[in-house]
């Protein structure tokens, strides 16, 4: 299955969640879409609450289910924590998101672009492949003459906080992967448990 590419408030209703991280989409309908989303009060079953938590993961990191299932093997053969954790942290080294959580964008999928756009340097060298895994101490910025794109310095000035495992210089424009992060303080909304039953009974 290819990445959604599709409405994302669409799947935002469906899901339950803000995949843009404003909350917007569930503000005014916080129901799913469809004739029947609003009055639909069916009870999902056990595989259904796996499911849906391995959608909501995979939709926030847009992602590929092949992607998400060999990042999600990989961080099996992870031989330190807990398998969830791992999958989590692996996540969140993806290139495309670090350039979301540095606010050079908005929204994952703003960063996606950027990134296949030729726009980010990883130590500076160009990197467009939205996966590539950053590692601790590697320097993100953004090339020079990307440094005055419209959508990035609207990203900048929209930036209320980073997480404490990111640092960013506001005069360079340009930040790094200071450690890993922790899972407390990656996505609270997702319980990974439920993704890694789904996977042990495929």
């Amino acid at each position: 299955m290819s990445r959604y590419t599709g409405p994302s408030w669409k799947i935002s209703r469906r899901l339950g969640i803000s995949l843009s991280s404003t909350g917007k989409e569930l503000s005014r309908r916080p129901y799913a879409p469809g004739d029947h989303g609003q009055n639909n009060r069916r009870k999902l079953s056990e595989y259904g609450l796996q499911l849906r938590e391995k959608q909501k993961l995979r939709m926030m990191y847009g992602m590929s289910e092949r992607q998400f299932a060999n990042l999600f093997a990989r961080a099996g053969k992870i031989r330190e924590g807990r398998h969830g954790d791992n999958f989590m942290v692996l996540l969140e080294r993806r290139l495309d998101n670090l350039v979301y959580r540095l606010g050079l964008a908005t929204t994952r999928r703003q960063a996606r672009q950027l990134v296949n756009h030729g726009h980010i340097t990883v130590n500076g060298k160009r990197v467009d492949i939205p996966s590539y895994e950053v590692s601790v101490g590697d320097v993100i910025s953004l090339r020079e003459r990307s440094k005055e794109l419209k959508v990035v310095k609207e990203a900048l000035e929209a930036v209320v906080g980073r997480p404490a495992y990111v640092s960013f210089d506001d005069n360079k424009l340009e930040g790094s992967l200071v450690r890993l992060p922790q899972r407390d303080e990656l996505e609270a909304e997702i319980d990974e448990s439920l993704i890694v039953e789904y996977y042990n009974k495929l």
